[in-house]
């Protein structure tokens, strides 16, 4: 079994479009460890001159699918990387990846709840791991998504979660498109606010596992205000985007 830091080529087993800016590549690994929903890997591209570059994606699967993970990517067009990995790689390719990595942002159903998971575009990412791997568990665990995206066509696994919802009474989602709605919408259509944050936590009261991830200015917001709205600090996990995302 490899160690989380030792390299190992992956096998890219599957690739999909989530929407028209973001891919996930499915990547079976020849001697992964496990993972916790939360975490990530870093995987690194190599040219034939030697010049090297390392990304970090969160992982998106759940730990029950075994030695095979889910990365989602979304396209920076002047990027390195994730240029790359849309138009370049196919099934069959081989990645360098090592991992998983991080042990902060991490939840499993043995921790309990209620979950409160607050996501902005591509953060959604880690956040699914966690979904995906409560239902899978069997965990009736109450829990909520708010999910902040441009539109209906750059909510990532909307499908899914859709379905996750509709199947599970314990589970709900509320969407909040800042910039394009479709006809009839009801929902929220502003950016993450205090307001907001105390509508869809309400039910799951002040002591929710809180796990945020986003653009840096999402997550402030998200988490100054809910410790104003009496969630304990030690209560709210964050991950912000950085510049590796490309």
């Amino acid at each position: 079994m490899a160690s989380p830091i030792d390299w190992q080529l992956a096998t890219v087993a599957a690739a999909r479009d989530e929407t028209t800016t973001v891919r996930t590549l499915t990547l079976a690994l020849p001697a992964w460890p496990g993972h916790r929903p939360g975490q990530h890997v870093d995987l690194r591209l190599t040219a034939e001159d030697g010049y090297s570059v390392e990304r970090s994606y969160s992982i998106a699967s759940e730990p029950e699918r075994g030695a095979e993970i889910d990365i989602t990517v979304e396209r920076i067009p002047d990027g390195e990387v994730s240029p790359f990995l849309h138009e370049v790689v196919v099934p069959g390719d081989r990645l360098e990846v090592r991992g998983p990595i991080g042990g902060y942002f991490v939840w499993e159903s043995s921790l309990g709840g209620p979950l409160f998971l607050v996501g902005g575009g591509s953060g959604v990412v880690p956040l699914m791991a966690m979904l995906r791997h409560r239902a899978r568990s069997g965990s009736t665990v109450p829990a909520r998504l708010l999910f902040s995206c441009r539109g209906p066509d750059d909510a990532i696994y909307r499908a899914e979660i859709d379905t996750l919802a509709a199947a599970d009474p314990a589970f709900d989602v509320a969407y909040t498109f800042t910039r394009v709605q479709p006809p009839g919408w009801t929902g929220y259509t502003r950016r993450v606010d205090r307001a907001m944050l105390a509508e869809v936590i309400e039910p799951l009261g002040s002591a929710a596992r809180t796990f945020i991830c986003g653009p840096t200015a999402l997550v402030e917001v998200a988490a100054n205000a809910l410790v104003g709205l009496g969630v304990a600090a030690d209560r709210v996990r964050t991950e912000r985007f950085g510049p590796s995302g490309t």
